[in-house]
């Protein structure tokens, strides 16, 4: 079934007790974990605003009570 997914492009409903419970179907886009360092490249870069969240991150770090 997954290859027939795969392959042929189909979509496949899942039933139970003659129902529709699920659709499997191939994804639109696949990307490869190889491929993570690139994606993460072209990702806008913050500016000015990596600062402001470092410190904003910082704070919430700081003045978060323990957990129990």
């Amino acid at each position: 079934m997954l290859n027939s997914i795969k392959s042929k492009g189909r979509a496949v409903i899942i039933e139970r007790e003659g129902k529709p419970v699920n659709l499997v179907e191939p994804p639109e886009k696949t990307v490869c974990l190889k491929d993570l360092p690139r994606l993460l490249g072209e990702l806008p870069k913050l500016g000015a605003e990596a600062e402001a969240l470092k410190k904003d991150l910082q704070e919430i770090t700081k003045n978060q009570p323990p957990l129990p």
